[in-house]
């Protein structure tokens, strides 16, 4: 199944409750919305599944009074640049409600955006802008790699309550979920949104370096690992899916790592990454040998040009050279 598959029969599975209702723009058949995502979905349920104007901030409003009225509201922005349209109804609004009166006001609703470069699209229409809501009180963030099952996520988050902000990078809707190849493959922790681990070696023996990231990453990730093992160096990624909380599971597996790599395609600078190298240190100084590398993309624009672009943000090449050089 493909990523964009998994999301798609999620969404299916998600409208059979009869208080889900879903709403975005161009969303209805016969397009489907910008990534085919909802393609199939108005024609089954065509009376909850709506088309909106182009006005990201009045979805999200109206999706959180429908929240706030019992229904199960799923909103679509097409791309994560224009959830800072609609900002403030997430973090002023939607998102306080709950604690504002104490309870007795529900919002469960999940917002869901393609982010992301390596298509072309631009300045406006590639960036990945999740360091902007992080840390937002009652916010749940959720990206999925392909490594794991993002349909199981979502319906997952849709389980939770809540609300929960579903970041799914454009780059990996064609991509075959990860089945393995020549990498071990396993969830970490019991958790409703668990990490992956991605090895290249026997967990047995020592690893040299570990990768940490999200999303997107994933694609990046594989090959990276397969050019490394190609080298005989022992290394492991770990995938996080819930990105506004820090993991246990993530410290678990850090803290036998001789060397640590944490990358974000977000603009460098208080971002992810940032966190995590914090958390990190906070909690492994006595045992880490080498200090913590970052990665990031450019803090830039990114460029229309797929040479340029390819210039401004994180690839498997950068990993492959950031990781010679924390090896040296």
């Amino acid at each position: 199944m493909k990523f964009v598959e998994s999301v798609r029969a999620s969404l299916t599975q998600v409208m059979e409750d009869e208080r889900a209702q879903f709403l975005g723009e161009d969303v209805l058949d016969p397009y489907g919305g910008a990534f085919k995502v909802s393609a199939g979905l108005s024609s089954k349920y065509p009376d909850r599944v709506h088309t909106t104007p182009i006005s990201e901030g009045a979805i999200i409003g109206v999706a959180t009074g429908m929240a706030m009225r019992g229904l199960r509201p799923v909103a679509e922005i097409m791309f994560g640049d224009f959830l800072t349209l609609c900002a403030d109804q997430i973090v002023n609004h939607a998102t306080k409600f709950a604690a504002m009166y104490n309870g007795k006001v529900k919002v469960p609703m999940i917002v869901r955006s393609p982010v992301g470069a390596g298509r072309g699209y631009g300045p406006t229409h590639s960036q990945s802008l999740e360091k902007m809501f992080l840390g937002t009180p009652h916010l749940r963030v959720i990206a999925p790699s392909h490594a794991h099952d993002p349909g199981e996520l979502l319906a997952q988050a849709y389980t939770a309550g809540g609300v929960t902000l579903f970041l799914e990078h454009k780059m990996l809707y064609p991509l075959e979920l990860f089945a393995g190849s020549n990498l071990i493959s396993r969830k970490v922790g019991a958790g409703a949104f668990p990490s992956v681990t991605l090895c290249n070696h026997d967990r047995r023996s020592p690893c040299d370096i570990i990768l940490v990231g999200f999303g997107g990453s994933s694609r990046l990730f594989v090959p990276a690992l397969e050019l490394l093992a190609a080298e005989e160096i022992r290394a492991s990624a770990v995938l996080c899916a819930e990105i506004g909380a820090m993991s246990g599971d993530l410290l678990v597996e850090c803290r036998q790592a001789e060397r640590i790599l944490v990358v974000d395609e977000a603009s460098a600078g208080f971002n992810w990454s940032s966190e995590v190298v914090a958390f990190l240190y906070d909690q492994l100084v006595p045992n880490l040998r080498h200090p913590i590398g970052r990665l990031n993309s450019e803090c830039d624009i990114i460029p229309t040009s797929r040479a340029q672009e390819e210039v401004a943000i994180v690839t498997t090449a950068k990993i492959i050279e950031k990781v010679w050089g924390m090896l040296k």
